[in-house]
């Protein structure tokens, strides 16, 4: 065999090794034929005859994209800085390749859109308070943007939210306050129990006169267990009474 014919040969092997490519479970290969779009191809072995042949890698796992801090001023009023995550997958490679230039850029741009308006439309309470409904509710409009060029938005989470330092103060006065709140009306509520019961014993000793008189022995009896020099002798209020008509001149007519 002639020297030119080994050298064609070489190059025909070389040719047809350098078109073998190999494409992992994960990857997608959209193959452009002449200009025109072939099915995507993959995983596995296949042939790129370039240059006739022209392939777009395509990864279908799960991409975790960043969405930059948004200046945000909610339904009161309250200026902030709010980002998120979103989560997304490609699970059309064609439309993914040949609907959009850069998949990842234009979701990007719809998240910070979509991000603003939302939480736009709340109130402040209402996005600490309920998070998730908003992320849901992101999420789908997200998702309704990007289902037209194949990617599906798996979730969005609000990362952060940072408020002036004004908002935090308030926030914690208004908590300071509500916690003092409810301890004055639960002490209230021990006073006015309290004075219940005080109003039933009382209601009890009047039926029994004895009962008067044994408290009045037990407290007698607390008063010198501590050994005190000092001796307290209560009179009952029926003899001060006594008392106060007899030197009150002009009190017996």
């Amino acid at each position: 065999m002639s020297l030119p014919a080994l050298i064609v040969i070489a190059i025909i092997i070389l040719y047809i090794i350098n078109s073998i490519k190999i494409l992992k479970e994960y990857e997608r290969g959209v193959i452009f034929r002449l200009g025109r779009i072939s099915p995507a191809k993959g995983p596995g072995v296949i042939l790129v005859f370039r240059p006739l042949d022209q392939i777009v890698r395509v990864s279908l796992r799960q991409e975790a994209m960043e969405v930059p801090p948004q200046d945000v001023i909610t339904k009161d009023n309250v200026t902030l800085k709010v980002n998120a995550v979103i989560t997304l997958r490609v699970i059309d490679p064609t439309k993914a390749v040949i609907e959009v230039t850069n998949y990842i850029y234009q979701t990007s741009q719809f998240a910070q859109t979509t991000l603003r308006s939302v939480l736009g439309e709340v109130n402040l309470d209402e996005l600490l308070a309920h998070r998730e409904t908003l992320n849901q509710r992101i999420q789908t409009i997200i998702d309704g943007h990007t289902a037209p060029f194949g990617v599906k938005v798996v979730s969005v989470e609000v990362k952060q939210v940072d408020m002036p330092e004004s908002m935090l103060r308030a926030m914690a006065k208004q908590a300071e306050a509500e916690r003092e709140a409810r301890a004055k009306i639960i002490h209230a509520e021990g006073e006015f129990n309290a004075a219940a019961k005080l109003v039933d014993a009382a209601t009890l000793m009047a039926t029994q006169p004895m009962t008067l008189q044994l408290r009045y022995l037990q407290t007698l009896t607390e008063i010198g267990v501590e050994k005190n020099t000092t001796i307290v002798f209560p009179l009952p209020m029926e003899l001060m009474n006594l008392l106060n008509k007899t030197l009150t001149p002009g009190s017996e007519k």
